[in-house]
């Protein structure tokens, strides 16, 4: 069940977060209705999720037979272990994320100014160092290989968001936990108590 205290509708949050991640997770099915779920690095642009690969590949022959698709992206952040809340007892442990799931439409751009646009935003979150000519559909440097590679936008019909971090927690252990976290120090702890106040209900 999705609790709705996650759950974020602000579009600025979701595309914030969609433009810090590189990495998603295409759902799709098969000729014979089989579903596949495939890791891939993507981008979202005006509204849009946007990955690249073999014109010929496995994804293009699910998408050509049914085009309705999922995608799913996530970050987790700092594991709660149960002797947070307990010394001894196993409770339930958990973990604090981030999550945007769509559902929608996936279609090949054949357009090549939309397929450069697209290329370049990759470059921009992959390569933001530069050292590179743009992408650019007149140039012919680069017209074969937009035509040579396929493009696939993925139009959303519904998007969905959870922030997992502690809202359901009264004043006095959130506070707490973000001590517990504090005194840890692990690699994302900092940022996760970040988070916890960020979207604390306390002080909104």
């Amino acid at each position: 069940m999705r609790r709705k205290e996650f759950t974020i509708e602000q579009e600025e949050e979701i595309t914030e977060f969609l433009s810090t991640q590189t990495f998603g997770f295409l759902g799709t099915v098969s000729m014979d209705n089989k579903p596949r779920v495939t890791p891939l690095n993507f981008v979202y642009d005006e509204g849009c999720f946007y990955f690249h690969g073999s014109l010929a590949g496995e994804k293009m022959k699910h998408i050509k037979a049914n085009s309705t698709v999922s995608f799913t992206v996530a970050e987790e952040y700092s594991l709660i272990p149960s002797y947070f809340k307990d010394p001894l007892l196993a409770c339930p442990a958990t973990a604090f994320f981030k999550s945007v799931s769509a559902s929608g439409h996936a279609e090949k751009v054949t357009d090549l100014k939309e397929k450069a646009r697209a290329l370049n935003r990759f470059m921009e979150k992959l390569q933001p160092e530069g050292g590179y000519l743009t992408i650019d559909a007149d140039d012919p440097r680069y017209t074969g290989q937009l035509k040579a590679v396929a493009v696939v936008r993925i139009v959303p019909e519904t998007l969905s968001a959870k922030f997992k971090f502690g809202q359901n927690l009264q004043q006095d252990k959130h506070e707490q936990l973000q001590e517990q976290l504090e005194q840890r120090g692990e690699a994302k702890d900092a940022a996760t108590v970040e988070m916890m106040r960020k979207y604390c209900p306390f002080h909104s």
